[in-house]
């Protein structure tokens, strides 16, 4: 498992009955986590809480007033959290190994690559991986549907110090960029989705993970330059195994490259009573 465990701003404090317990800075919230099917532990109440509605949705229930967005810090950057009306912060925590994973890599060959990196991040969402790419001296692309999402990236990018790096901010279709680049004759030297489980386009044009995946794949392995650095893909789609993502890889990447092929769960560890919450999967191909 990659384990996500060198964070000071962000702690997942515990976990169970179906909800997470955590910390962001001082600001500690009680959201929903479907894995956490045991039991969770005595601990004082949250400051806020995310609660279900039985006719679907949500909202959060405030115990106590908080800024309307603070900030937490990891590696010398700064991401921009608050609470949104969908449960989330903006932030996927345990994401913050891959973006090691990745930044190393990208400094392991930038030197070696006289043009610069190029690195483009497909549904880039707030923009975590797009700073830990930029951080490390890459060119980015970022490419998101939601023209918020994309600002709040843009937000993450000027609170680390990054505005001014190499970045292209894209508000369009994943598929229909990459289709684009791909007739451009463009390409990058590192590629990273995290894909939505179920969605719909502009058009109504309907996504489903488990159909449109590999096809996806398929169209970004043509966008990898002879000397790649690294093709990464996450998911959250409950049931989809890691090496579901191996396979995707190696048959796409892989096949088109060489290289090696990696892939395994995420987790975050519960540091009150020692367990991990698995997050997702992740899956790595590298050169």
């Amino acid at each position: 498992m990659y384990l996500a465990d060198q964070w000071k701003d962000y702690e997942l404090l515990d976990c169970g009955d179906g909800e997470k317990l955590e910390r962001w800075g001082d600001v500690v919230l009680l959201r929903p986590d479907p894995q956490a099917i045991w039991p969770m532990g005595e601990h004082k109440p949250p400051h806020a809480r995310y609660v279900r509605s039985s006719s679907g949705g949500g909202a959060w229930e405030f115990y106590r007033s908080l800024p309307e967005k603070w900030t937490v810090a990891l590696d010398g950057l700064t991401f921009v959290v608050r609470p949104t009306g969908f449960k989330h912060t903006g932030l996927f925590p345990e994401q913050a190994v891959n973006w090691r994973w990745m930044g190393e890599r990208i400094a392991g060959r930038k030197k070696t690559t006289a043009a610069g990196l190029r690195v483009l991040n497909l549904f880039g969402y707030t923009g975590g991986a797009t700073v830990a790419c930029l951080a490390a001296g890459a060119q980015v692309t970022h490419v998101d549907a939601a023209k918020g999402m994309v600002q709040w990236a843009k937000e993450n990018a000027a609170a680390s110090g990054l505005a001014e790096r190499p970045v292209r901010w894209i508000v369009d279709d994943a598929l229909k960029f990459v289709q684009r680049e791909k007739r451009r004759g463009n390409t990058y030297h590192g590629i990273l989705m995290d894909p939505p489980s179920y969605g719909r386009g502009p058009g109504g044009e309907v996504w489903k993970l488990e159909d449109a995946l590999f096809p996806l794949a398929c169209e970004c392995a043509d966008l990898l330059a002879e000397n790649a650095v690294f093709f990464l893909i996450n998911a959250y789609t409950t049931g989809l195994a890691p090496g579901v993502l191996k396979n995707v890889l190696m048959l796409t990447a892989g096949e088109r490259l060489g290289g090696s092929t990696e892939a395994d769960e995420l987790g975050l560890p519960a540091t009150r009573r020692g367990i991990v919450l698995p997050c997702g999967a992740t899956g790595r191909w590298w050169l």
